[in-house]
């Protein structure tokens, strides 16, 4: 198992999901333009743990996507633990116990973790039995 590679993909999808929230909480769709970030991150993560997961098995076909996910949601959390919530939340009146305990969080982080075992399931699990079948 490569675990640095791993965590590096979670921090490139951390990134990329960030950037995201914050362009999609300045659009002036919503008047609750955090609900609208929200929705929208939970639009946006499917699609970034996909090609993440994609990038990671490459190469690496060993680890199961249960496994992958939460390397990569635990770059993420850190990150945002250390970024996200001293940068963003806790200037506008909010805590690290508002925004990990917030059931929008928790949605997102299972969400994470379930695409990563959707792709294991879809895309690496097959061939894997391929390669046993071949033997």
């Amino acid at each position: 198992m490569k675990t640095i590679k791993a965590l590096a993909v979670g921090i490139v999808v951390w990134i990329l999901g960030v950037s995201a929230f914050s362009a999609i909480y300045m659009l002036p769709i919503m008047e609750d333009q955090y609900l609208q970030a929200n929705i929208g991150l939970a639009l946006v993560i499917p699609p970034l743990v996909w090609l993440g997961a994609r990038i990671y098995y490459r190469k690496e076909k060993f680890v199961h996507g249960f496994t992958l996910g939460l390397l990569m949601l635990l770059a993420s959390a850190t990150l945002d633990a250390l970024i996200t919530v001293p940068m963003l939340i806790i200037p506008y009146g909010g805590s690290y116990a508002s925004f990990f305990g917030s059931l929008d969080f928790w949605l997102i982080a299972f969400e994470f973790v379930l695409v990563a075992v959707l792709y294991w399931y879809v895309k690496v699990r097959p061939e894997q039995s391929k390669s046993l079948n071949q033997l």
